[in-house]
């Protein structure tokens, strides 16, 4: 049985390469066809990062909200912003939160998984590495953490004695 492995930072940089802007509209304007939602919580200067695992997530059927994306957020961030995002990730399937130096040092990280703990949301972690540093733990360890297993296989690690999933498709809301 294999053991699931940190995703490692460079894995996402070569996937962002097959992300489409298109995907945008997609995303945030299908409503016909219901496709599974999560909320992604991730740092915005991460943006490699987060196209790269979007590209992965949306290739199996899962559409990612990124908020940079959503044309309606305020500019700069305010009451609005925190309510907007609160809607977001109420109503997801799901919730990632994407950790790296970046999202660990944010504002608004914490306070979204907070939010989304506080609603009883379906977490999911995706720590990660830059080779040098594993980001993705202390308090974080609390919820089910994503691992990767090659570069296309992910499993599911969970905080209990549950112990491991191997993902054979995501499906992660029936978690």
């Amino acid at each position: 049985m294999s053991e699931g492995r940190i995703i490692h930072q460079n894995d996402l940089v070569r996937n962002s390469k097959e992300y489409e802007e298109t995907w945008d509209s997609f995303i945030l304007n299908e409503a016909c066809q219901r496709r599974k939602t999560a909320f992604f919580c991730h740092s915005h200067n991460d943006k490699d990062l987060v196209l790269g695992l979007r590209t992965v997530f949306f290739k199996n059927g899962i559409d990612l909200y990124v908020d940079w994306t959503d044309q309606t957020m305020p500019k700069t961030p305010n009451k609005k912003t925190a309510e907007k995002l609160q809607q977001k990730i109420s109503t997801s399937d799901v919730f990632f939160y994407l950790v790296t130096q970046n999202s660990i040092t944010s504002t608004w990280c914490p306070w979204e998984i907070g939010y989304a703990d506080a609603i009883n949301k379906n977490i999911f972690v995706i720590p990660t590495t830059d080779g040098d540093h594993t980001y993705g733990n202390e308090y974080l360890q609390l919820y089910k953490i994503i691992q990767a297993i090659g570069f296309s296989n992910y499993l599911i690690k969970y905080p209990d004695d549950r112990g491991i999933k191997f993902l054979t498709e995501f499906n992660f809301w029936e978690e």
